[in-house]
């Protein structure tokens, strides 16, 4: 379990601090301890598809972008996503400095979060429509030959043999959503999704601008700074949903912090272990199920454009997926066990 002990190391970092802080804030040192468990569990459900998509991805990268990812990056995801992040959209849609923001999280809790899920409905838009085609594209790769719910999955290939299949969906389900949405929150919600669709389009292409690199077994690593922009958006889109569900469990910025953190640690922990240990290999549907987690946490921000669907569903529903999905590869290994040592 080597690959977990960073994060042992962060976890009791993070208690301590969440301890001191209950202990100085009056909120209580059993209680601080007690919300930064919920908040780390909470950003495990939610990511967990994240780490296994993370790790698809790893493993076709060369080392040294690699290790950017597990160490500049996890910076990133923890301190820029879960901290600097909220204040950033609270300090733009407030017209205040950033000082002024972290000041009105700390003292005034309340308003800080009001102001987030009052624009909730425009980064759920940006990120539902990023996350949706990172299913759509998963799915409609005509080179991929495993297929866990084959009808559906075939179907998805040959529809994606036009090559604007994924666009012509998102693009689609965005302009849905003024159907449903208050006058005055379509433009933004509609503008947030379009960069969500642009974004995707600009980090993908980018992939295309780099020869991948050859490794001494001949095999073909993708391009570094490509994948690794995509891994912090891809990142970035999944932390959304923990950051403001955070406030619906307790309104202490400080410890919505370290809660997220010690949990983001764990997701990479989880990606380490799963690129070292082989495990997408082991469990060929693994990556399915992750991906059809995605794809449903993706509509279910687009709903929450109108309404909040408790974090609670959202983590079950992945949670469910990722479940069904190693199952499934249990069963398949079971009943062809020469892809054991072949995946071994």
């Amino acid at each position: 379990m080597r690959e977990f002990r960073l994060s042992f190391v962060v976890t009791g970092i993070c208690l301590a601090l969440a301890a001191w802080w209950g202990h100085s804030s009056g909120m209580g040192l059993f209680t601080a301890l007690w919300l930064c468990v919920v908040l780390g569990i909470l950003e495990v459900s939610l990511s967990f598809d994240n780490a296994v998509v993370n790790a698809g991805v790893l493993k076709d990268m060369d080392e040294f972008w690699r290790q950017m990812f597990l160490t500049v990056g996890i910076l990133i995801a923890v301190f820029g996503m879960r901290l600097v992040f909220p204040i950033v959209i609270v300090a733009v849609t407030t017209s205040q400095g950033p000082f002024e923001v972290m000041k009105m999280a700390i003292e005034t809790p309340d308003d800080y979060s009001a102001v987030l899920t009052e624009h909730y409905p425009t980064i759920a838009a940006f990120g539902g429509m990023f996350l949706l085609l990172v299913f759509l594209n998963f799915f409609v790769d005509q080179e991929k030959d495993t297929h866990w719910i084959g009808g559906l999955e075939h179907l998805m290939a040959r529809l994606g043999s036009t090559g604007s299949f994924p666009i012509l969906v998102a693009m689609a389900l965005l302009v849905s959503t003024v159907a449903w949405l208050p006058a005055e929150t379509v433009d933004a919600v509609v503008f947030a999704g379009l960069c969500g669709i642009l974004l995707y389009v600009a980090v993908d292409s980018l992939d295309g601008l780099f020869e991948p690199e050859v490794d001494d077994m001949g095999v073909a690593k993708r391009a570094g700074i490509a994948a690794f922009l995509y891994l912090e958006v891809l990142d970035a889109s999944f932390s959304f949903d923990g950051v403001i569900g955070a406030f619906a469990i307790t309104r202490d910025v400080v410890i919505i912090m370290l809660g997220l953190a010690i949990g983001a640690m764990y997701v990479r922990s989880m990606t380490v272990y799963l690129v070292r240990r082989g495990t997408l290999d082991q469990f060929i549907y693994l990556e399915h199920g992750a991906h059809y987690a995605i794809g449903i946490l993706a509509v279910i921000m687009l709903a929450g454009t109108v309404a909040h669907v408790p974090e609670v569903i959202t983590g079950l529903i992945g949670v469910s997926f990722i479940g069904a999905s190693i199952w499934s590869s249990v069963l398949y290994r079971r009943a062809n066990p020469e892809s054991v040592t072949l995946a071994d």
